[in-house]
């Protein structure tokens, strides 16, 4: 394997994010939160020198269940900083998962030109190596977690990998194909297309309700939405949950009331399902659930 990792740079963690702990967990979570590591981290995807993070959990073991974070997001507004980190795979790390996240191509300090679910998405398949490389994670135990842009990338990686014991989005578009061109979501992604492009081609292959059953049959999908989202319409999660239940391909979907694109409005209950999600299949290996009709 290539050699990937440029450069891993430990920083402390922000005063805001331990701050913010310190107020809402309890004191054996804040312990755990604050004991996290955080690191900067360069690497090489498609030879440009790519920024992201990684966190590793404050106890010593051999190695570590690993999570994979897509961000959201567009723009350096949506650059993942350190405290944007530690809100999520620092809360990882302090269940006991090595976190890693990439601020992909042209954004966050990174080298090239930003893209919206092309080779970004390669700069985000190249964390399985930087993982291996690192030497940190159990490669036999990963999830994968998307938000927003980064669940589409996530759909789209589970498209190419089997790599992932389960995986989790939330807020992600899946047709996109169907969306009128002056939608939100329609129009972010027409502005990140490279000229010439054919935009009803590109919004086909961004849209995983098109090549659900391309999807890694062997990686359950937690699928989250709120019901309130006004960036990407909920129907987006019931049309995807609904290819996936006509194929017998393993998920659950979660729509939350009262919740918006960020599912803030229930933060607390979604993000307890997520970890429930992680620990089940990924920490505890925890066998594929049946499919299909069973049962009386």
């Amino acid at each position: 394997m290539k050699k990937r990792v440029v450069s891993l740079t430990p920083v402390p963690l922000p005063t805001t994010s331990v701050n913010m702990a310190r107020r809402a967990m309890s004191a054996d979570d804040f312990a755990r939160f604050q004991a996290v590591r955080l690191f900067a981290l360069t690497y090489l995807s498609d030879g440009l020198k790519i920024c992201g993070w990684l966190t590793v959990p404050g106890h010593d073991a051999p190695s570590y269940p690993a999570i994979i974070f897509n961000r959201g997001g567009t723009g350096e507004r949506g650059a993942l900083t350190d405290i944007g980190a530690m809100a999520f795979i620092g809360a990882y790390a302090a269940w006991g998962y090595v976190g890693i996240a990439s601020n992909y191509r042209g954004i966050g300090g990174s080298e090239g030109t930003e893209e919206w679910g092309d080779n970004d998405v390669t700069d985000a398949m190249g964390l399985l190596d930087v993982l291996q490389e690192l030497g940190y994670a159990d490669m036999q135990r990963l999830g994968l977690v998307g938000g927003s842009r980064g669940g589409m990338m996530a759909l789209m990686m589970l498209r190419q990998s089997s790599a992932f014991r389960a995986a989790v989005t939330f807020g992600a578009p899946t047709m996109i194909h169907t969306e009128s061109v002056k939608t939100y979501i329609r129009a972010t992604m027409g502005k990140l297309l490279p000229a010439g492009s054919d935009e009803q081609t590109e919004a086909e292959r961004r849209s995983a309700v098109l090549w659900a059953d391309e999807l890694c049959k062997t990686t359950p999908l937690l699928i989250q939405h709120g019901t309130g989202d006004r960036r990407v319409p909920p129907t987006h999660a019931l049309a995807l949950a609904s290819e996936l239940q006509r194929i017998h391909h393993p998920y659950k979907l979660v729509m939350y009331d009262n919740a918006d694109h960020v599912l803030a409005g229930r933060r607390d209950v979604s993000t307890a399902d997520v970890r429930w999600w992680l620990d089940h299949y990924v920490l505890k290996s925890s066998p594929l659930p049946t499919t299909g009709p069973h049962g009386a």
